[in-house]
C-alpha cells in the first residue's frame, strides 16, 4: 500500500491511503490519525490499513476522493529522528576528492544525525539565506522504521522497515567543509530535507525491493533539463537493513525514525549523470573543465524515482527562494 499525509491545519496532518494510480485517496482517521500514530502501533493497525487499501483500490472506501497533490505535505512532516547514511561508495570517493580530503578508512557505514523537526512537502518552496552558501540538492532513498531494539542484527532489522520514501537532502556546500573541520556534526550546512508525497510499504514494490535495496531510476531535472537518471539499487554498498542495524548498535530507535541512503550514485556517471551538484563538480574538476554552478534563487529542482517509467513515490518539484532573515 501507499500512504500520504494531507494538510489539515495541524503540524502532523491527516494520514490517507492512496490508490495505486496516485489519483485517489481515503482518510485513515478511524485507524490512525497520523503517520506517526500508525508507526507507533504498526503491528496493530497494519491489517486495517491494508483492508482500507483494498477498499480504495475497489472504489468503495469511505471518504474516497480525488487526490489534490497541492494538499499533500511530507509523509512524515516531522520525525523524532533523522539519520542519513552514505551508502554509495562512488559518491563518497568523489566527494573526498572534491573537498581535498584523504579517503575515509572504515568498513562501517557513514552516518550523521540531521534536522528532523521539519520535512518539507513535495511542492514547498525551499527558503535559504544566501546563494553564497553553495546551494545543492541530493537525491536519496529513505526508509521509516517502527520501534527498533538496541543491538539488533541486520537480518532482523529488515523486518522493522515499514515504509520506503524518496528524499531530497538539501545541502549548503560552502559551509559543509568548515563544519567538518571542527570534528563535530553538520548544523548550518544541512537545512530541512524534502520528501516525495507517497510512502510505500516494501511489499508494494515487489521484486524491486530486495536485500534492503530499492531498484529504481532516480530522475533529476534542474530548470527543466535532465541532470541524472541513476539506479538506486545497483551500487548501494550497504542495504537499509545494515544501515538500521548500524544506527541501533548502541541505542533503541524510536518508531518513526527516518534513515537515508545518502546521495544515489553510480560509477557510470558519464552515461547516467549524478544526483547532486557537488558530485558533478567533482567530476568536472577531475576532467579539468569549468565547475557546474550551484543553485541560484529562482532555480527549480524536480525529482522522481521511477519503476518501469512510473513515479512510485510521486514527484518532488520545488523552487529555491531567498529567505527573510533577521
Amino acid at each position: 500500500m501507499r500512504l500520504a499525509t494531507r494538510r489539515n491545519g495541524t503540524p502532523d496532518g491527516e494520514l490517507v491511503v492512496v490508490a495505486a494510480d496516485g489519483a485517489h485517496a481515503a482518510p485513515a482517521s478511524g485507524i490512525a490519525a497520523t503517520m506517526q500514530a500508525a508507526l507507533e502501533r504498526w503491528r496493530d493497525v497494519e491489517p486495517a490499513l491494508l483492508a482500507l487499501a483494498d477498499a480504495v483500490a475497489g472504489g468503495t472506501a469511505p471518504g474516497l476522493t480525488t487526490l489534490d497533490p497541492a494538499t499533500l505535505v511530507a509523509p512524515l512532516p516531522r520525525a523524532w529522528q533523522w539519520l542519513d547514511g552514505s551508502a554509495y561508495l562512488n559518491h563518497g570517493d568523489l566527494m573526498q576528492k572534491a573537498f581535498r580530503l584523504p579517503p575515509i578508512e572504515t568498513d562501517r557505514p557513514l552516518m550523521y544525525q540531521g534536522l528532523s523537526d521539519r520535512f518539507l512537502g513535495p511542492n514547498d518552496d525551499v527558503r535559504l539565506p544566501s546563494e553564497d552558501d553553495g546551494i545543492d540538492f541530493e537525491g536519496e532513498v529513505g526508509v521509516i522504521v517502527d520501534a527498533v531494539p538496541m543491538g539488533i542484527s541486520a537480518a532482523d532489522a529488515l523486518g522493522h522497515i515499514r515504509l520506503i520514501i524518496q528524499i531530497n537532502d538539501w545541502s549548503l556546500r560552502t559551509i559543509a567543509p568548515i563544519e567538518m573541520k571542527t570534528g563535530f556534526g553538520w548544523v548550518q550546512a544541512k537545512p530541512a530535507c524534502s520528501t516525495a508525497p507517497f510512502a510505500s510499504t516494501p511489499d508494494a514494490l515487489g521484486d524491486r525491493w530486495h536485500d534492503g535495496r530499492l531498484a529504481a531510476i532516480l530522475e533529476t531535472q534542474v530548470n527543466g533539463e535532465r541532470f541524472g537518471a541513476v539506479d538506486s539499487g545497483a551500487e548501494m554498498a550497504f542495504g537499509f537493513h545494515e544501515l538500521v542495524a548500524h544506527a541501533a548498535r548502541t541505542r533503541d530507535l524510536v518508531a518513526g525514525t527516518i534513515i537515508g541512503s545518502g546521495t544515489v550514485s553510480a560509477t557510470n556517471y558519464a552515461e547516467v549523470g549524478s544526483s547532486c551538484l557537488s558530485e558533478r563538480r567533482a567530476i568536472d574538476a577531475i576532467a579539468g573543465r569549468p565547475l557546474t554552478p550551484f543553485l541560484r534563487f529562482g532555480d527549480r529542482v524536480r525529482m522522481e524515482a521511477r519503476v518501469n517509467g512510473q513515479p512510485i513515490f510521486g514527484v518532488i518539484d520545488q523552487r529555491v527562494i531567498a529567505a527573510r532573515t533577521g
